[in-house]
C-alpha cells in the first residue's frame, strides 16, 4: 500500500472544471498522493461563467468526488468563492460536514495569522467592466486550447512542453504591470491589516516572496493554477513551499485509484446547471 504524503495545509485555486483548459487527471494524481489535515479551494474550482452540462468529462466529476471523499474521511475542506464560481457567493458562510463556503478567511498558523482570499476584488477589469473580464476569459480558453495541442505535438516529438500565455504574459508590459500591481495592493494592505502571510490566487501566478515595506512586512503567497502552471501550496512544519506538478519526478499515484461511482455527482452537476441558467434569466430580467 502506498504511504500519502502528510501535509498540514494545502491550497489550490484556478481549476477551471468545466472547461478545456482544465488539467483534471492532473490534479486527481497530485490529490491522491496527499494526506492534508485542511484542504483550500482557493476560487475558480468549478467555472460557472463557462458552465455547459454538454462538457464536464469524467476526471472533472472525478476531482469533484475526491473533494467530497476527502470531506468524509476527516478532512477540513474550505471552499473560498472566486469569480468565476461567484454563484456560490450566496451560500456563504455555510457548513456542511467537514466543507464550508466562505469568501475569505483568516487562520492562524502555528502563532501567525495568516489571509485567505481569491483576488479577484482587486481586479479593477472585474470591478468595472465584468462583461469584458468575460469576454477575456473565453479568449484565455481558445488559447488554453490551442496550447494543448502545440504541448500534444510537442510531446509527440520528445520536446518539452511550452505555455503560449504564459509567454504572453510575460512579454506584454502592460501584463506584468498588472501583475506587479496586483501584488503590491494586497501585499500592502495584509500590512496595514497586520497580516504575516497573504495567499491568494486568481492571476494564474504561482508565487512566494516576503514583502517588506516602511509599514511592516508579510509573505505574499499565490497558488497559482490548475490550467497551465499545475501548481498548488503546501505548509508543513512552519514553512510554505510551492508545489509544482510538472517539478514532481516521483508522481506514484494515478488517477484510477478512485472508483467510478460517479451518480452522485451527477446530480451535482446537474444542480449547479439549473442555478446557472437561473442566474441568467435573473440578469437578463434586470437589464430587460
Amino acid at each position: 500500500m502506498k504511504l500519502k504524503r502528510k501535509v498540514e495545509l494545502v491550497v489550490i485555486s484556478d481549476v477551471h472544471l468545466g472547461t478545456y483548459g482544465c488539467h483534471a487527471k492532473q490534479l486527481l494524481t497530485y490529490l491522491n498522493s496527499i494526506d492534508p489535515k485542511k484542504l483550500i479551494l482557493n476560487g475558480d474550482i468549478i467555472d460557472v461563467w463557462q458552465f455547459s452540462k454538454h462538457y464536464f468529462p469524467k476526471s472533472h466529476l472525478k476531482v469533484i468526488k475526491k473533494f467530497i471523499d476527502m470531506a468524509s474521511n476527516g478532512v477540513e475542506v474550505i471552499y473560498i468563492t472566486g469569480n468565476h464560481d461567484e454563484i456560490f457567493r450566496k451560500f456563504a458562510n455555510t457548513e456542511i460536514g467537514n466543507v464550508s463556503i466562505v469568501n475569505k478567511k483568516v487562520l492562524e498558523l502555528d502563532g501567525k495569522k495568516a489571509w485567505f482570499f481569491h483576488g479577484d476584488v482587486f481586479d479593477v477589469s472585474i470591478r468595472k467592466a465584468k462583461w469584458l473580464a468575460k469576454l477575456g476569459s473565453y479568449g484565455y480558453t481558445l488559447l488554453t486550447l490551442l496550447n494543448r495541442l502545440v504541448n500534444w505535438y510537442l510531446e509527440s516529438r520528445g520536446k518539452e512542453r511550452y505555455s503560449l500565455s504564459k509567454k504572453i504574459k510575460n512579454s506584454v508590459k502592460g501584463a506584468v504591470k498588472y501583475i506587479n500591481d496586483y501584488e503590491s495592493v494586497i501585499s500592502d494592505l495584509a500590512i496595514e491589516k497586520g497580516y504575516d502571510y497573504v495567499v491568494c490566487g486568481h492571476i494564474h501566478q504561482p508565487k512566494m516572496e516576503y514583502i517588506e515595506t516602511p509599514s511592516g512586512k508579510t509573505m505574499y503567497l499565490n497558488s497559482g493554477d490548475w490550467v497551465e502552471n499545475f501548481t498548488a501550496l503546501e505548509y508543513q512544519f512552519k514553512r510554505w513551499k510551492v508545489y509544482s506538478f510538472n517539478s514532481d519526478k516521483l508522481l506514484p499515484f494515478s488517477v484510477d485509484e478512485d472508483n467510478d461511482d460517479l451518480d452522485g455527482i451527477q446530480d451535482v452537476i446537474a444542480a449547479i446547471t439549473i442555478v446557472s441558467q437561473k442566474e441568467q434569466e435573473h440578469r437578463q430580467k434586470k437589464q430587460a
